[in-house]
C-alpha cells in the first residue's frame, strides 16, 4: 500500500471514530461475530489478528489457536527477526506479517474479526482503541492500560459499543477462583470483609540494578526492529536497550507497571469485583525500599495501603494492603489459624479478613480456603457449590465473539480494576499519601501525581485520545 493511500485510510479512522450522541460510529459491515468480508458466520471460526507475538504473546496465540475456535490471520510485531517471535511465525506461516498495527488495519481490516494485544503495557491502549473503532472484538493483556485516563477511554468505548466482546488477559478470572468467589459472595459467605492482604514476593527483573541506574541505557539496535513503533504513544522517547526490549520494559515507570500492575490482576481481581470495591479514596505508600533516586525504575520493595469506602450492607469500609519485594512478607494472623499461631504467607496470594473468619487464596485461578479448620468443618455442608468445568479465558473470549458466551473480564470490569493499579503505582513512585476524588477522578493533594493519571501522548498519536 502506498503512503498516500495509507494516510487516507488513517484519516478515515478519525472520521469513523467520531462520537455523536454517545454512540461511536462503527463500519456498516459490523455484525457480532461477522465483521469480515469473507462472511465468517457466528457459528464458524473467528479470524484473529495478533499484535505482539513473542514471549507472553506467543503463549496467548497458542492458547487461542488450540481452543479450535479461531484462525490466526495476521501477526504484527516490531521485531519480526527476534528470537522470541520465531515460534509464532513458524507455526502460522500463512498469516500476513506486519511491524505496524496501523498498516495492518490499513491492509486487511475487512479480513479481521478480533484482535489480541500482547504488547508492553504502554502500547496496549492505541492498538486496542484502533481495533475497537473499526468494530473488532479485543482481548488485551493485563494491566489493561498504562494510565488511568487510557482505561477510562476504553471503558467508555466499550460501553458505547455493547456488541463488541472485550476481555483483559487475567486468565484466572475464568478459573475456579472466579466461580467460587462469585458463588460464595452471592451466598453471603464473603461478607463483612474489612481487610485484604495481597502479596507477591518473588524476585523481579530490576532487583539489584534498578535502585542505582541514573539514566536510560543504550545498546546497538538489532537489524529490522521498528523502534519508532515500539515507543508507540508514550510521551517519553528513549533509545533501544536490552533493558527495554524484549522483556525488561516492565521495570521502568514510563513503559511498565511494575510488580503491582503485573501480578495485581491475578491476585486482587475477584476481591475487587465481588466485594464491589470500586475506586479508593486514599492510597498510601506505607513502605518503600530500594527506591531509584532518578525516578526511572520501580522500588525493590513496597507496601501500599488502599482505603475503600463502605459500599452497602455486608460491604463495610475496606483496607487493601499490597506487599511486594523478597523481604516484605506479611503474616496470616494467628487469631484466624487452626493452631492460633502467626504464619508467614507464601507468595503470591491474598488473605481476606472478616470479623471472625479469614479466607486465603493464591493467584490466578487458585481457589480460596477457610484458614481455620474448625470453622471450615462447621461450614462445609452449607458452602455454596460452584461449577468445575467451564470454557477457559481464551475460549470464553472467542465464544463471546460469536455471541455464545459473555466475557468474564470485560473492560467494564477490568478497566476499573486497572484504574486502581494506576493509582497504586503512582503511590509507589511518589511515596506518601494520595487523596483521590472519585467524582472528579483526580488526585487532589499531589499535582505531579495527578498529571500522570492522564498524560498527553506524543505528537502523532493524539487521534486515539480524541475518540
Amino acid at each position: 500500500m502506498n503512503h498516500s493511500s495509507s494516510q487516507e485510510t488513517r484519516r478515515s479512522f478519525i472520521k469513523k471514530s467520531a462520537v455523536f450522541g454517545g454512540l461511536t460510529i462503527l463500519p456498516a459491515n459490523f455484525v457480532l461475530g461477522q465483521n469480515s468480508s469473507n462472511g465468517n458466520a457466528p457459528s464458524g471460526k473467528v479470524n484473529v489478528a495478533c499484535i505482539g507475538i513473542g514471549n507472553k504473546g506467543a503463549g496467548n496465540i497458542q492458547m487461542l489457536h488450540s481452543s479450535g475456535h479461531c484462525n490466526i490471520v495476521a501477526l504484527c510485531d516490531i521485531d519480526l527477526k527476534g528470537r522470541h517471535t520465531q515460534g509464532a511465525l513458524k507455526k502460522f506461516p500463512k498469516a500476513k506479517r506486519f511491524t505496524d498495527f496501523r498498516k495492518m488495519f490499513d491492509a486487511m481490516a475487512d479480513e479481521i474479526d478480533a484482535v489480541i494485544v500482547s504488547t508492553p503495557d504502554h502500547a496496549h491502549f492505541a492498538a486496542t482503541m484502533h481495533a475497537m473503532t473499526l468494530g473488532k472484538h479485543v482481548y488485551t493483556e493485563k494491566p489493561l492500560t498504562h494510565t488511568f485516563g487510557q482505561a477510562q477511554r476504553l471503558m467508555d468505548m466499550a460501553a458505547n459499543n455493547p456488541k463488541l466482546a472485550t476481555q483483559m488477559g487475567n486468565q484466572g478470572h475464568s478459573g475456579a477462583n472466579y466461580f467460587q468467589f462469585k458463588a460464595w459472595s452471592e451466598g453471603n459467605v464473603m461478607k463483612d470483609i474489612t481487610r485484604v492482604a495481597a502479596h507477591m514476593n518473588k524476585p523481579r527483573r530490576w532487583h539489584g540494578w534498578g535502585k542505582v541506574v541514573s539514566e536510560y541505557p543504550k545498546d546497538e539496535m538489532p537489524e529490522d526492529i521498528n523502534w519508532e513503533q515500539w515507543i508507540d504513544s508514550a510521551n517519553h522517547v528513549h533509545p533501544f536497550s536490552k533493558r527495554l526490549h524484549p522483556q525488561e520494559w516492565r521495570s521502568w515507570y514510563n513503559y511498565g507497571s511494575g510488580c503491582f500492575g503485573d501480578w495485581g490482576p491475578h491476585i486482587l481481581d475477584t476481591a475487587h469485583r465481588f466485594l464491589k470495591l470500586g475506586l479508593p479514596h486514599t492510597v498510601t505508600a506505607v513502605m518503600r525500599k530500594g527506591v531509584n533516586k532518578s525516578d526511572l525504575v520501580y522500588p525493590e520493595e513496597t507496601t501500599i495501603k488502599f482505603e475503600f469506602a463502605k459500599r452497602g450492607p455486608g460491604l463495610p469500609a475496606c483496607v487493601v494492603d499490597w506487599y511486594d519485594g523478597t523481604g516484605n512478607v506479611p503474616v496470616l494472623e494467628g487469631k484466624y489459624t487452626t493452631d492460633g499461631k502467626d504464619k508467614l504467607l507464601k507468595s503470591p496470594g491474598k488473605v481476606l479478613y472478616g470479623k471472625d473468619i479469614a479466607f486465603q487464596g493464591g493467584s490466578h485461578s487458585s481457589p480460596l480456603r477457610i484458614t481455620s479448620r474448625e470453622k471450615f468443618m462447621a461450614m462445609r455442608e452449607s458452602l455454596p457449590k460452584f461449577p468445575g468445568k467451564n470454557s477457559h479465558h481464551y475460549a470464553n473470549f472467542l465464544l463471546a465473539c460469536k455471541g455464545e458466551e459473555e466475557t468474564r473480564s470485560p473492560f467494564a470490569v477490568s478497566g476499573l480494576l486497572t484504574q486502581v493499579f494506576t493509582i497504586g503505582v503512582l503511590a509507589q513512585r511518589f511515596g506518601g499519601e494520595l487523596k483521590f476524588d472519585g467524582s472528579s477522578k483526580m488526585i487532589t493533594n499531589n499535582k505531579a501525581a495527578n498529571a500522570l493519571l492522564d498524560p498527553a501522548p506524543r505528537k502523532g498519536w493524539e487521534q486515539y485520545y480524541k475518540v
